[in-house]
């Protein structure tokens, strides 16, 4: 079998061992382990990196456990809104959806807007249109509702802050997934997905859907899925920065990963990570905070999943 890897995340932040329960801690690790081998089960039958990655997310906005999809937040209205990306390292194709409601799988979306449509990036009713033209599944919105985010939102609804993912005290956990995956084919991809932050207002946009920010994949460099506090992350051009360090600098795959995340993002307050994979099967996943859902396969290896910064 020739090389084929795939990494997923579900979220960085203040992520520490006293944080979840012995129970929390193995539904985690259950679902990133599902997610990442329902990706990688698609590569190792010859399947696309782009089928790879929007599957292990489908999975991920299926499970409440995470903020996209099924699991994502409440906005300031009691709403969902919701984000995602995905990019073809072959092509450069991409497609994203921003601000949409009640769409059960918004990465689905996304790849219909790349395959189906002249566009890059759809937002809101629009985008909504284009997935009931285009057949794709809608939820009620008794379907988004978990009591735990619910309960979250009913603390600060009534007032203007704002939350990534849940806090409690100074933690953070900044509530994103995402894929990044290398195909028999020589092919990388990325599709990243997300609920935004709890209690947001004026249908705030993050760094998931924009391609370059939170999301990238080209064949000659890498492939990134970002998870972070997205106004740095779009500021910082996270996704293309990494690729540029290594097109235009020469830097490995850890290298130009570590750069940006470790260095320029620290430099200016920016908290998160990131996952990666470049067309050699390397696979990167810094992040400068306590912790990172995470989990990866390299060919026909057992998959890694990992939860805290000692488990690096």
């Amino acid at each position: 079998m020739k090389n084929i890897a795939i990494a997923i995340h579900g979220g960085a932040g203040t992520i520490t061992r006293a944080s979840l329960t012995p129970e929390q801690d193995t539904a985690y690790r259950a679902a990133l382990e599902e997610a990442v081998a329902a990706g990688h089960k698609v590569l190792a039958d010859g399947g696309s990196a782009l089928d790879a990655v929007e599957l292990a997310v489908v999975h991920l906005e299926d499970t409440p456990l995470f903020n996209a999809g099924k699991g994502s937040v409440f906005t300031k209205e009691g709403k969902h809104e919701m984000d995602a990306a995905i990019m073809c390292g072959k092509t450069l194709g991409a497609g994203a959806v921003a601000g949409v409601h009640s769409i059960r799988n918004p990465v689905k979306l996304s790849r219909a807007v790349m395959e189906l449509s002249d566009h890059v990036m759809l937002s809101g009713y629009g985008a909504e249109e284009f997935a009931i033209n285009h057949g794709l599944a809608f939820a009620p919105e008794d379907y988004f509702f978990d009591a735990f985010r619910y309960k979250q939102w009913a603390e600060v609804r009534d007032s203007n802050i704002f939350m990534l993912d849940h806090t409690v005290n100074v933690d953070e956990k900044f509530g994103t997934v995402g894929a990044v995956a290398l195909d028999q084919e020589g092919n990388i991809a990325a599709a990243t997905s997300t609920g935004g932050m709890t209690n947001k207002r004026y249908n705030r946009i993050g760094d998931s859907p924009i391609i370059g920010a939170g999301n990238y994949a080209n064949n000659k460099t890498c492939a990134i899925s970002c998870t972070g506090h997205g106004e740095y992350f779009v500021r910082a051009v996270v996704a293309y920065d990494v690729s540029c360090l290594i097109e235009y600098k020469g830097l490995t795959l850890q290298q130009a990963c570590e750069e940006v995340v470790m260095k320029k993002l620290v430099a200016f307050g920016g908290e998160g990570g990131l996952i990666a994979v470049n067309a050699a099967g390397d696979i990167a996943m810094p992040f400068n905070c306590e912790g990172m859902y995470r989990a990866s396969i390299k060919n026909d290896a057992k998959a890694t999943v990992d939860i805290y910064r000692d488990e690096n």
